[in-house]
């Protein structure tokens, strides 16, 4: 089911209770209160590690940016659908290898809309510096893929990787930044879950967000499909088992029940407390409370003013919530007392992503996490089923100068050599499409997507680019051009 922009707030609304259908329940936050869970914009295709379990395709790395103008009409249109305050992950490939001063753009662009950005990062590029001037710019939350899917060197397991995670919360600290990490639960570190949902609560001062999303099959990645061992239940159970508690994870809905779960919690002396229990009283709030439509991009000041205002006309609510606040006071006070009143909001999120050949159509249509795409929003899962019918698309825009221009993904040379099978968008065939009128500029390569050896001289040509290649360094997983061919930048 199509997602169909709305002209005012109601009808984007209106349209997501229309494609959630029998998924819109009670305690259903997706056209009620929010038109979108998120909506991703890729501003690149590369990336300078290379994931075990890669969601990209095997020719992104080859994919020349789309231009700026391009990425500012796909802002344009999440704003078109959703409406302000949606929140937008500024992603790709690693965001941080877009030039420097275009991604700073990118982010104002999207605050000047209204809308709330997130930073998606491996955070190797995403310096004290960067994040700072992103920060000022208007950027909300910043978000940090660390896992042993990375497989970067001298780390080999979560526990280790734990260093480079708290060197990233220290990156964040003081810049006003929500930060969140998320993590591929996979066979190998299912293990290593209670270790990291430990560390999170540990550090719930500073992180506010915990993603756990389940290894899936689909992209590039090599592990493949996940074994019975990682499942939606035994991630939200280990949960459960590291902090000795029974967590309600059903209470608050965002989209299909099979795609997501989602736990607020609140975090006191170390102890973990959920914030909704009541899910008939949760679900009477957000019915009462649909018509505030103030979010975190408008300020805390202002969404207390409207629910102040609310409050004042439904004065029925004000005992009800006294109550449930009083019984979670209770139930927290010895941690309270122990923290000195300190509380921290700490968030589980638990993704269980669709293979690539396994897609369901019901979950697509209840979608609630979209890539903006040049032909509009796209489920995630099934936009990284056919990544390349999107990636490898030439497109039309416009110029800072209004001159019209052609965007071609690749450039001539790969086609000459052909070691890049396109396939037409307008049918079925694979065939190779001409790519014409491309330039050499911002080409970077990747070894991994030829089908086939390069030459000497094309792979001298693809070494001489690759500036946002694999960093060894850094832990990436080895390249297979020759050492002496390797890149030490990151870009």
């Amino acid at each position: 089911m199509a997602c169909s922009p709305g002209t005012t707030r109601n009808q984007q609304l209106a349209s997501t209770r229309k494609r959630m259908g029998e998924h819109f329940t009670p305690n259903q936050l997706l056209g009620r209160t929010h038109t979108i869970g998120c909506v991703a914009v890729e501003i690149t295709q590369k990336c300078n590690l290379d994931c075990t379990l890669c969601y990209l395709s095997e020719h992104s790395q080859a994919v020349r940016d789309i231009p700026i103008q391009e990425v500012f009409k796909r802002l344009d249109n999440v704003l078109k659908h959703y409406g302000p305050g949606t929140s937008v992950q500024i992603t790709g490939g690693d965001p941080t290898l877009r030039k420097r001063s275009e991604l700073i753009d990118i982010v104002a662009y999207a605050n000047q809309l209204g809308l709330h950005t997130a930073l998606f990062t491996n955070g190797i590029a995403a310096t004290r510096d960067l994040l700072t001037e992103l920060a000022e710019a208007g950027l909300n939350d910043v978000a940090f893929h660390v896992d042993t899917t990375q497989e970067r060197k001298g780390y080999d397991d979560e526990q280790s990787l734990n260093a480079i995670r708290e060197d990233y919360i220290a990156r964040a600290k003081g810049l006003g930044l929500m930060v969140i990490f998320n993590t591929t639960v996979h066979t190998d570190n299912f293990k290593e879950l209670p270790m990291l949902v430990d560390f999170f609560v540990q550090h719930a001062g500073a992180v506010s967000f915990a993603s756990f999303q389940l290894q899936a099959e689909t992209g590039r990645g090599e592990w493949g499909a996940r074994t019975d061992v990682v499942d939606p239940l035994t991630v939200k159970a280990a949960i459960e088992k590291t902090i000795s508690k029974a967590l309600s994870w059903e209470k608050v809905r965002i989209g299909h029940s099979d795609c997501h779960s989602y736990m607020p919690t609140l975090v006191a002396d170390n102890q973990v407390y959920s914030v909704v229990d009541d899910s008939e009283l949760f679900a009477k709030f957000i019915e009462d409370f649909k018509h505030i439509q103030t979010t975190r991009q408008h300020g805390k000041a202002n969404i207390l003013r409207d629910y102040i205002k609310a409050l004042v006309i439904r004065p029925y609510w004000i005992w009800r919530l006294v109550k449930a606040t009083s019984a979670k006071l209770l139930e927290m006070r010895a941690s309270l007392i122990k923290s000195r009143g300190r509380v921290h909001k700490l968030s589980f999120f638990v993704q269980n992503f669709m293979d690539a050949n396994e897609l369901q159509q019901d979950r697509i249509d209840a979608c609630s996490f979209m890539v903006m795409t040049a032909d509009g929003p796209v489920s995630m899962c099934k936009h990284n089923a056919e990544r390349d019918e999107h990636i490898l698309k030439p497109l039309s825009y416009t110029n800072h100068r209004g001159q019209v221009k052609q965007y071609q993904p690749l450039g001539k040379r790969y086609q000459e050599d052909n070691v890049i099978p396109i396939r037409l968008l307008t049918n079925d065939e694979p065939v190779h499409e001409p790519i014409i009128g491309a330039s050499n500029e911002s080409i970077s390569e990747s070894p991994k997507v030829l089908n086939q050896g390069p030459s000497q001289e094309l792979s001298q040509e693809l070494s001489h680019e690759s500036v946002h290649g694999v960093n060894n360094d850094l832990g990436a997983r080895s390249s297979s051009v020759p050492p002496n061919k390797q890149t030490s930048e990151i870009g």
